[in-house]
C-alpha cells in the first residue's frame, strides 16, 4: 500500500549535565573548581533520500529520538555532543514542524532539523568569580524539543495522468511505461498513485497515475482531495477522457477541470495535454465526428485519440508528452512561484520583558516565559547554593520586581514551568 501521510513523534536529545568538581593535586595550591560542561543533545534531522518512495517506514517506527549529550567531568572536560538521528524521507515530502513551521524537501540531500537537541549544563567552573570562589552547584542539561509532527508526500513527476475513475489511466501507463498497475473492469478506481518511466533513448520522464477524481474531490469527497496534492508537483497534466457508448466527454472533462481549479494550488494553470482514451470502442467515422466536435467546442485544443488496448495513437502521444514536457516548468515548481529562499525563524518574547506573571486560582504566582523556564530548569532547587544563585538571577532580569508589582510577598509560592517553590 502506498503511504503519502504520516504522523511521527520526534525528540531531540537531552543535554548533558555539568559537573561539580574541584582540582585536588599534591603541590597545587588553590586548585579551585574544574567541573566541565555537559554536551549538547543530538538533533532529529529529516533528509530527502531518492531511494525512498513513500512514508511507509514512518508508520512502522513512529518514534524518533536523538542521542543524549555526555555529562561533564572534572579537569575541565566537557561532555560529548549527542549523536544526531538522521531519518530518510522521499523527495517531495513536506513537513509541518513543532512550531507550525513548514519545510519542503524537494532536492535529494536537503535536510530539515525538526527537533533540536537540548543545551548542555554548565559545570561549576563557570560560576566561579571573585565573591564565589568555590561554587558547589552546576547546571543540569535541558530536554530537547519534542512532539508530534505531520509529514505529507507530494509526488515529484514530469507528468500526471488525471481523469475520472475508469478513464483508462492505469492501462495507458502500463502501455507507455514499464509500470505494472492493476488493471481490470473494477467498480472502483486506483487507490494509490503509481509511477512509471517513459524513455526515448535520450531522455527519461516520470509519469504518475493519479487516482481518479470524482465530483466534489476538492471538498474532500472520495479520496480525490488527498491525491490532488500529488498533481501540484507535476510539470504538466495528461487529462484522459474516456470515449465509448453512453459517455459524455465534455461533461467528464469539465468535472475534472473544476476539481483542479477548486483545489486552489494553481493546478488549472499547468500545461495540459487532452487525450481521448478507449478510441477502439468507437467506429472510425464516429471517432472523427467526436474529434471534430471537440475542436469546435474547445478552440485551440488539439486532442489525441488513443487506445491502450490496440496501441492506436500511442506513438503520437509519447512524442507529444516529450514535446510539451520540455517546455514545462521543473517538477515541484508552480507557475509563477518564487525561487527558493533561505528560511529564517523568528522568536518573539511572551511579554515586554520576555515573560508574563499571573496569579492563578490557587493563589500561586505563575511566571511564563521560555527563557525563564529554561533558567529554572537548569538548576537543582534542592541545593541551597543553586537556589540562592537562581534568586539573584531572577532579581537581575526583573522577575522579582514583576512579582512584587503583581502583589507577591516573601514566602508566597511561585510556579515556573514544572517547578513550584517558595521565593524569599
Amino acid at each position: 500500500m502506498f503511504h503519502d501521510r504520516a504522523r511521527i513523534y520526534v525528540e531531540g536529545g537531552r543535554g548533558g549535565d555539568g559537573v561539580v568538581s574541584f582540582r585536588r593535586e599534591a603541590h597545587v595550591p588553590r586548585g579551585g573548581p574544574d567541573g566541565g560542561d555537559g554536551g549538547r543533545g543530538g538533533d532529529v534531522v529529516l533528509v530527502a533520500d531518492p531511494s525512498r518512495r513513500d512514508l511507509a517506514s514512518m508508520r512502522v517506527s513512529a518514534h524518533h529520538r536523538a542521542g543524549r549529550g555526555g555529562h561533564g567531568r572534572g579537569a575541565n572536560r566537557h561532555g560529548a555532543r549527542g549523536e544526531d538521528l538522521v531519518v530518510p524521507v522521499p523527495p517531495g515530502t513536506t513537513i509541518e514542524g513543532l512550531e507550525r513551521e513548514s519545510f519542503d524537501l524537494v532536492e535529494p540531500g536537503q535536510r530539515a532539523v525538526v527537533a533540536a537537541g537540548g543545551l548542555g549544563g554548565h559545570g561549576n567552573r563557570r560560576f566561579a568569580d571573585s565573591t564565589r570562589q568555590a561554587p558547589r552547584f552546576a547546571e543540569k542539561g535541558l530536554a530537547g524539543r519534542s512532539g508530534w509532527i505531520e509529514l505529507r508526500l507530494r509526488l515529484l513527476a514530469d507528468a500526471g495522468l488525471v481523469g475520472l475513475p475508469n478513464a483508462g489511466k492505469s492501462s495507458l501507463l502500463a502501455r507507455i511505461t514499464r509500470a505494472a498497475p492493476k488493471v481490470g473492469d473494477y467498480p472502483f478506481t486506483t487507490v494509490s498513485p503509481v509511477l512509471g518511466t517513459l524513455d526515448d533513448g535520450d531522455r527519461q520522464l516520470v509519469i504518475a497515475d493519479i487516482p481518479g477524481l470524482i465530483e466534489g474531490a476538492a471538498e474532500g469527497a472520495g479520496l480525490g482531495h488527498e491525491f490532488l496534492a500529488h498533481v501540484e508537483r507535476c510539470r504538466m497534466l495528461i487529462h484522459l477522457v474516456a470515449l465509448g457508448p453512453g459517455t459524455d466527454p465534455d461533461a467528464d472533462h469539465a468535472v475534472v477541470r473544476g476539481e483542479l481549479a477548486a483545489h486552489g494550488a494553481g493546478l488549472e494553470r499547468l500545461p495540459e495535454l487532452t487525450v481521448l482514451s478507449k478510441s477502439d470502442l468507437l467506429p472510425a467515422p464516429e471517432l472523427e465526428r467526436v474529434l471534430a466536435d471537440w475542436r469546435r467546442r474547445h478552440p485551440g485544443s488539439e486532442p489525441l485519440a488513443v487506445s491502450a488496448a490496440t496501441g492506436a495513437g500511442i506513438d503520437d502521444l509519447v512524442a507529444a508528452i516529450f514535446r510539451d514536457a520540455a517546455a514545462a516548468p521543473e517538477p515541484g515548481t508552480a507557475p509563477g512561484a518564487p525561487g527558493f529562499e533561505a528560511e529564517h525563524r523568528l522568536y518573539r518574547p511572551a511579554g515586554a520583558d520576555g515573560f508574563d506573571v499571573a496569579l492563578d486560582e490557587d493563589g500561586v504566582y505563575e511566571v511564563r516565559g521560555r527563557g525563564v523556564e529554561m533558567l529554572v530548569g537548569r538548576h537543582d532547587l534542592a541545593n541551597p547554593e543553586a537556589l540562592a544563585y537562581l534568586e539573584r538571577r531572577l532579581r537581575e532580569i526583573g522577575v522579582v520586581k514583576a512579582l512584587r508589582d503583581a502583589g507577591f510577598e516573601a514566602g508566597d509560592e511561585v510556579r515556573i514551568g514544572d517547578h513550584l517553590f517558595d521565593l524569599e
